[in-house]
């Protein structure tokens, strides 16, 4: 659906997408995570067609982005919502997503159904007539996704769409993206929101100029450490560390009255942990897994390169 093969933008002697090869598969949401300054909102302009790339190819749905005979099939089946919301301040929140809905060729009875599905969605029906120019920040970028969806277009790009969103408005957004997600719609994401993308996204690519990974939120995850087993006593003595180190692991540390364990196989090996420690007389206090986050994945990663 979303597809880019050793995609490269300069600007002078500045290089700011090097090489970058990814795809998306219809009905995928992925996210493309990275630190400020890292190319994103440049390679989501590149996918939109909005700037031309130095090398490489992109394709969207099959067409050929810098082909000028498939720009406008392009934008006739994807919406956008930029980093700058970019709406008519003198217009009523109404009126703007009427005007998009034109330039996209909606009939009016689709563009009366889709401006009153959206704005009641997103909680803006009652602000319909007011211009927007009195509107806040995140009711401008509420209405700003509405206008990205007015033409019920197959691939969404989102850049930061909870940004300026205070909590309760970002989880409408959230579970709005959930919904499109159900209705198999393919969506890129530039967030900086780590929870965000683990909550919605198939599939995160984590980005510095260069693509410097690329998996599920799970694999990212379980890329930074192996399995850990977190076991806290009532008193870690050094009987219990000597019958634990005639077990074969690979790694123990001690913390307080917590032991830290390097295992490969929890259902299998914590039970064992658990007979070797109450036969050196220890009592445990509780034992469960220590996991990975996706925010220690992305800093791991975006460390290692700097």
């Amino acid at each position: 659906m979303i597809e880019a093969r050793n995609l490269t933008r300069k600007f002078g002697d500045l290089t700011a997408v090097d090489n970058l090869t990814f795809h998306i598969k219809p009905g995928e949401v992925f996210g493309f995570l990275g630190p400020n300054g890292a190319g994103k909102t440049t390679t989501m302009r590149i996918l939109t067609g909005l700037i031309s790339k130095t090398e490489g190819e992109v394709r969207i749905a099959g067409y050929d982005v810098s082909d000028e005979s498939d720009s406008l099939k392009i934008r006739k089946i994807v919406g956008l919502l930029p980093e700058n919301v970019g709406l008519y301040d003198d217009l009523t929140a109404y009126r703007n997503l009427d005007f998009y809905g034109k330039l996209y060729e909606c009939s009016r009875i689709e563009r009366k159904e889709n401006i009153a599905h959206f704005l009641k969605l997103l909680g803006l029906w009652d602000k319909r007539d007011v211009r927007v120019g009195n509107f806040s920040k995140g009711m401008k970028q509420k209405l700003a996704i509405a206008r990205a969806l007015i033409h019920d277009p197959e691939i969404l790009f989102l850049d930061e769409p909870t940004a300026n969103l205070d909590p309760e408005s970002s989880k409408t957004v959230r579970d709005f993206i959930l919904d499109l997600k159900e209705e198999k719609k393919t969506i890129f994401l530039n967030t900086h929101n780590l929870d965000e993308a683990q909550r919605i996204c198939d599939k995160i690519g984590i980005f510095n100029t260069k693509l410097m990974a690329m998996g599920t939120p799970q694999e990212l995850e379980e890329s930074v450490w192996s399995n850990k087993t977190v076991i806290e006593l009532e008193e870690v003595t050094d009987t219990i560390l000597e019958a634990l180190n005639n077990l074969p692991l690979s790694n123990i540390t001690t913390s307080n009255n917590k032991l830290i364990i390097d295992v490969s196989d929890p259902q299998k090996d914590n039970p064992i942990l658990v007979d070797a420690i109450i036969g050196a007389g220890g009592r445990i206090q509780y034992v469960t897994r220590l996991s990975p986050t996706l925010e220690d994945a992305y800093l791991k990663i975006v460390r290692r390169d700097q």
